[in-house]
């Protein structure tokens, strides 16, 4: 094993204490003693880790990132873009991955508090509003730094970046309907999001402002899951009033929209027009052009680890922040209509 304090207090001749004052640079000690600690630390070569480190402080050098589901490439966007940033500040990361589950993000709340976390990124699960009072609450019991990113939570007082989902649900279905479409579709996410909610709200306020009648039967919720996309999809070109596009709100439904149309042998834009909101880096490596609405996950772990460390960094400055970012679109054809 290698050194610790202890064996460092032994040689220097002093007690634990004032060697972790010395390497903290916290509390008194005469410069003499400063200067043997130190000489002996020189000499033995001896590195603290952070954890030991932090064993004398409130808090330690890390910051915890709470996502729903690590195995979607966009959340795994979003870590990436606080990892730069963090690593910039020469912060560590902490991950905690919730199965959208809120019980788990309960148990990374609490994970958080006892392994004295410096900041909390996180994107909240999707639930019963009522159970998520719980985790509100014991977010300001805490006491550390939270910052949502992309999902945020309604009612609440906490500090965030996020995309106008409106804005998104409104370009994509502005861009069908300039196209000639007037038989479009919506999948939507999990219909307790707040993202899913306002982008279902874009695309009825751009049908509504065409004066194209809203059908509750072109609003399907595939609960931003591929498998139940793809299903959705072979029940959608089965319709005998079948829509001509579709706007699709997440980029795992995009992928099952997309191995449906494979498996049925049918094409896009010939077959069925479609929008996706979020990019989806595997269609481009395949040679498939889907027109999406892109969020900049990237940019938005950025942006949230930003702010953290403003809110870190300024203690005293108690105010919420709050970003919202636009989106943009990214037209590759799967938009035209042409039948």
């Amino acid at each position: 094993m290698g050194l610790t304090i202890n064996d460092i207090a032994k040689i220097s001749h002093v007690s634990s204490t004032t060697v972790s004052r010395v390497l903290n640079n916290s509390g008194y000690v005469k410069e003499e003693t400063r200067q043997k600690v130190l000489n002996v630390i020189k000499k033995m070569n001896y590195t603290p880790s952070d954890i030991a480190r932090s064993l004398s402080k409130s808090e330690t050098n890390t910051i915890g990132i709470i996502v729903p589901d690590i195995t979607n490439n966009y959340f795994g966007e979003i870590i990436k873009g606080i990892s730069e940033v963090a690593e910039e500040k020469n912060l560590n990361i902490v991950l905690f991955n919730t199965d959208n589950s809120l019980q788990k993000e309960l148990k990374a709340l609490k994970s958080s508090k006892a392994q004295r976390i410096k900041g909390i990124i996180m994107t909240p699960a999707f639930g019963d509003g009522n159970f998520k009072n719980k985790y509100t609450d014991l977010i300001e019991e805490l006491n550390i730094p939270v910052v949502l990113v992309s999902a945020d939570i309604k009612h609440s007082n906490l500090s965030g970046v996020f995309v106008d989902n409106i804005k998104c649900g409104l370009d994509a279905t502005n861009l069908l309907i300039k196209e000639g479409h007037k038989k479009i579709a919506i999948m939507t996410g999990n219909i307790n999001s707040d993202a899913t909610m306002d982008m279902l709200c874009g695309y009825k306020k751009a049908l509504k402002e065409n004066s194209i009648k809203i059908l509750n039967k072109y609003i399907f919720n595939a609960d931003f899951k591929a498998e139940i996309a793809y299903k959705l999809t072979n029940d959608i070109l089965n319709m005998e009033d079948k829509p001509t596009a579709l706007v699709i709100c997440s980029n795992m439904m995009t992928m099952g929209v997309v191995r449906a149309l494979i498996d049925l042998k049918k094409k896009t834009p010939e077959d069925i027009s479609i929008v996706g909101i979020n990019r989806v880096d595997f269609l481009d490596i395949v040679g498939l052009q889907v027109t999406y609405v892109e969020d900049s996950p990237i940019k938005l772990g950025k942006s949230s680890m930003d702010m953290l460390w403003e809110i870190i960094s300024d203690k005293n400055n108690k105010s919420v922040r709050r970003s919202i970012m636009t989106p943009r679109i990214i037209c590759k054809g799967s938009e035209k209509k042409i039948y």
